[in-house]
C-alpha cells in the first residue's frame, strides 16, 4: 500500500510540474567543454579550439522565447569568453560575453550563461571573443526557429543545412596575435592538393534551407553552387524580399539563409564554391573552398571548371549593388505575428548622429593600433557594466567623439553615451584599403544606405526609409560609407566593433552605454548571481564552487524536479517513517535512501524528456575557403 500511495502522489506532482513548465517559456540546456584538439585542416597537424571535442562546434538549435542555459567549461590554458553574435540579449548585457560586460572565465573554471532569445528568429553563430581565439576555431551555428504559431514566408523546406565558410591559417591564434604581421603575408599559403571535398547529400526535386555563415577572420567570400540558384530568404533575423542570386558576397561575420531547390539533371554531382573577394586575385585563385552537392540519384562525379566568380576584379560596384538589392520583407511576420514592416523606422526622428571613421593601422605610443574617430579602444580591467553596478569611478569616459577627431590618435576607454529610447544614425566611414564589417551587440540596425566616397549631409537623400534590411552586421567597402539607423530600446552596455579580427584586436571598437534614468527592473535584469569579478573588484571573487548548488545552476529544472519528487515521496512515506523511526533505524535509513534515489531518477528522466522536446536535430556542414574537411553531419543534443 505505501508504494501505491507513492505512485499516486508522484503522478499528481508530475502533472503539476508539466503544467507549470508548459505554461512558461521552456528551458534548453547545453554543456560546452572548450578545449584544444589536434586536426589537419590543411594536411598538416595543428592545434585548434574545439567545443565538446568537435571542430567546428555543435549547433545551438532553439526556438523563439526559449530560455537558453549554456554551461561553458574552460579547458584552455588562458582566459575565455564566448559571445553569441546576433542574439539580442534583451535586458541582459550581462550575458553578452565580451570584455565590456563580462570578466573572462579563467582556465579550469566553468561559467553558466543564461539568457532568453526573446522575440527573435534567425541564423547566427557563436565564437570566443577574446585573445584572438576565433582564429583557432571555437565557433558553431546558433539557430533560432519560429514558434509554430508564427508562419514563415515560404513553404517548409525538406531539410535544414548549416554551412560555415571562412579563411584559415596554418599558424594558431597565439602565434598570430604576437605580431599581427600576418596581414602582410597571409596569402602566401595555398591549398595543397589532395584535400578531400565535403559531400552534401540531397534528394532530387526537394528544397533545402542553407544557412551560410562567414566565420572567418579577415576575408570576404563569394558563395555559389554550380547550376543552382540561391533564393535569398533571411539574413540575421530578418526575412528578406525573396530573389534569386547565382552567387552572393558574404563578408566576415555575416549570415544568410538561402532556399535551394534540387532541380538540375542528376547526370553528375555539382560543385559548391567559396572564393576570396577583394584580395590579390593572382595569388588567391587557388585559394578556393570546394564541396560537392550530391543528388541521391547522381550518375557521376562533378567535373570540369568550377563556376566562375563575379568578373569585377577591379570594380567593387557589382558587389555594392548586390548588397543594396537585399531588402526587408515588410509583409512577413518575424518573431511576432505582426508584419516586420509595421515598425516604420523611416518616420522616426533621429536623436543623435555619429560618423565613425576607421583608417589603416597606425602607431600610438610606439605600438600598432587601429582606431575609430582617432580613438583606439582600451579594454578596462574592470568591465564597464560591472563598474556601473558597483559605482567604480574612472573606468571609462562617456566622451566618444561624434565626428572624426582632428587631433593625435589616443588609446583610451571612450564610450558612446546612448539615450534610452533614442534613435541613432550611425555612419560607418571606411578609409582603410580593405572591406570592413561592423557588428552591434544587443540590436538589429537598419541598413539604409551605402556609397563610395565621403559621406555628407546630402547623402541622406539616397537613404532607403522603407524596406532597408534589419540585421546585426553590415559591410563597408574601402573608400566608402554605410549608414544605419538603430532604436536604442535595449538597456545595457553594447559592443560596437569591426568583425575583422586583426582590426578588432588592435582597438577598432567601442561600446554604447544605454541607461534607463528611471529606477525600474522592467528594462534591465538584475546582475546574475554567478557574475565573475575582476580588475578593481577582483577581491570580491570567491573560489570556484563545484558543489551541488553550482551544478544545479547549470540545470535548475533538474534541481526543481529533484526537490519536488523528494517532497512527494516524503509525503507518501510519512506514515512509514513515523513507525520505522521508532522501531528500526536501519529501515529508516533505507527508506530515506530509496526516496532520494527514486526522486533523482525521476527528475533526470523528466529533465531529459523536456530537453528533448525543445532541442531539434540539425544537419551541420562545414566549408572553408582554404580547406574542406569532413565532420560529423548530424548532431542530436539530449
Amino acid at each position: 500500500m505505501p508504494s501505491s500511495s507513492l505512485l499516486v502522489l508522484l503522478a499528481v506532482q508530475i502533472s503539476l510540474i508539466v503544467t507549470f513548465c508548459l505554461a512558461a517559456d521552456p528551458f534548453v540546456y547545453y554543456d560546452f567543454d572548450v578545449s584544444y584538439i589536434t586536426v589537419s585542416p590543411l594536411g598538416v597537424p595543428q592545434q585548434v579550439i574545439a567545443v565538446n571535442g568537435k571542430f567546428p562546434g555543435p549547433p545551438v538549435n532553439v526556438t523563439t522565447n526559449n530560455n537558453v542555459v549554456i554551461n561553458v567549461r574552460n579547458k584552455l590554458d588562458e582566459d575565455l569568453l564566448m559571445t553569441w553574435a546576433g542574439v539580442y540579449q534583451r535586458k541582459s548585457s550581462w550575458q553578452d560575453g565580451v570584455l565590456g560586460t563580462n570578466c573572462p572565465i579563467p582556465p579550469k573554471w566553468n561559467w553558466t550563461y543564461q539568457f532568453q532569445v526573446k522575440d527573435q528568429i534567425g541564423s547566427y553563430f557563436y565564437f570566443p571573443s577574446i585573445n584572438f581565439q576565433k582564429a583557432s576555431g571555437g565557433y558553431g551555428a546558433f539557430i533560432i526557429n519560429n514558434r509554430p504559431i508564427i508562419p514563415i514566408p515560404f513553404a517548409a523546406p525538406y531539410g535544414d543545412i548549416v554551412m560555415l565558410i571562412g579563411d584559415w591559417y596554418t599558424r594558431n591564434h597565439t602565434d598570430l596575435r604576437k605580431t599581427l604581421k600576418w596581414r602582410e603575408r597571409y596569402n602566401d599559403t595555398l591549398v595543397p592538393d589532395g584535400i578531400e571535398y565535403e559531400t552534401i547529400n540531397v534528394h532530387p526535386g526537394k528544397t533545402y534551407r542553407l544557412r551560410v555563415h562567414n566565420v572567418g577572420i579577415s576575408t570576404s567570400l563569394n558563395f555559389r553552387i554550380q547550376s543552382h540558384n540561391l533564393l535569398l530568404a533571411e539574413t540575421e533575423g530578418s526575412y528578406t524580399v525573396q530573389q534569386n542570386y547565382t552567387s552572393l558576397d558574404i563578408h566576415v561575420g555575416q549570415s544568410y539563409s538561402f532556399l535551394v531547390t534540387m532541380d538540375q539533371n542528376a547526370s553528375s554531382d555539382y560543385y559548391i564554391v567559396a572564393s576570396a573577394r577583394f584580395v590579390n586575385q593572382t595569388v588567391w585563385k587557388r585559394v578556393v573552398g570546394v564541396a560537392i552537392l550530391h543528388y541521391s540519384n547522381s550518375k557521376g562525379k562533378a567535373s570540369g571548371a568550377l563556376p566562375d566568380p563575379p568578373q569585377d576584379e577591379y570594380d567593387k560596384t557589382f558587389s555594392m549593388n548586390q548588397a543594396r538589392s537585399i531588402r526587408w520583407n515588410v509583409t512577413a511576420s518575424g518573431a511576432r505575428p505582426n508584419p516586420q514592416g509595421s515598425f516604420r523606422y523611416g518616420s522616426i526622428n533621429v536623436t543623435d548622429v555619429y560618423v565613425l571613421q576607421n583608417k589603416p593601422p597606425l602607431l600610438i605610443d610606439g605600438k600598432q593600433q587601429t582606431t575609430l574617430n582617432g580613438m583606439s579602444f582600451a579594454n578596462p580591467a574592470t568591465p564597464i557594466r560591472l563598474a556601473d553596478q558597483y559605482k567604480v569611478k574612472g573606468v571609462y569616459k562617456l566622451d566618444f567623439p561624434h565626428r572624426p577627431s582632428t587631433g593625435p590618435p589616443l588609446k583610451k576607454t571612450s564610450v558612446i553615451n546612448g539615450t534610452y529610447r533614442g534613435f541613432f544614425e550611425i555612419i560607418l566611414q571606411n578609409n582603410d584599403t580593405k572591406v570592413q564589417t561592423y557588428h552591434l551587440d544587443g540590436y538589429a540596425f537598419f541598413v539604409v544606405g551605402m556609397d563610395f566616397g565621403e559621406w555628407t549631409e546630402n547623402s541622406r537623400g539616397t537613404y532607403n526609409k522603407w524596406d532597408g534590411i534589419a540585421r546585426t552586421t553590415a559591410q563597408v567597402y574601402p573608400g566608402a560609407w554605410t549608414a544605419v539607423l538603430v532604436s536604442l530600446d535595449n538597456v545595457g552596455v553594447w559592443n560596437l566593433r569591426t568583425e575583422n579580427l586583426d582590426s578588432w584586436y588592435l582597438g577598432q571598437e567601442t561600446y554604447i552605454r544605454v541607461v534607463n534614468p528611471e529606477a525600474t527592473n522592467q528594462t534591465e535584469l538584475s546582475m546574475p548571481d554567478n557574475a565573475l569579478y575582476c580588475g578593481s573588484l577582483s577581491k570580491l571573487q570567491k573560489p570556484e564552487d563545484i558543489s551541488l548548488a553550482t551544478a544545479s545552476a547549470g540545470n535548475p529544472l533538474r534541481l526543481l524536479l529533484t526537490l519536488l519528487m523528494i517532497r512527494a515521496a516524503v509525503s507518501a512515506f510519512q506514515p512509514v517513517l513515523a513507525t520505522t523511526s521508532a522501531g528500526n533505524p536501519l529501515q529508516l535509513l533505507f527508506a530515506l535512501w530509496f526516496l532520494h534515489s527514486s526522486s533523482l531518477i525521476v527528475s533526470d528522466v523528466l529533465a531529459s524528456v523536456f530537453q528533448t522536446a525543445f532541442v531539434r536535430v540539425s544537419c551541420s556542414f562545414n566549408l572553408w575557403v582554404v580547406f574542406v574537411h569532413s565532420f560529423d553531419s548530424f548532431n542530436l543534443f539530449i
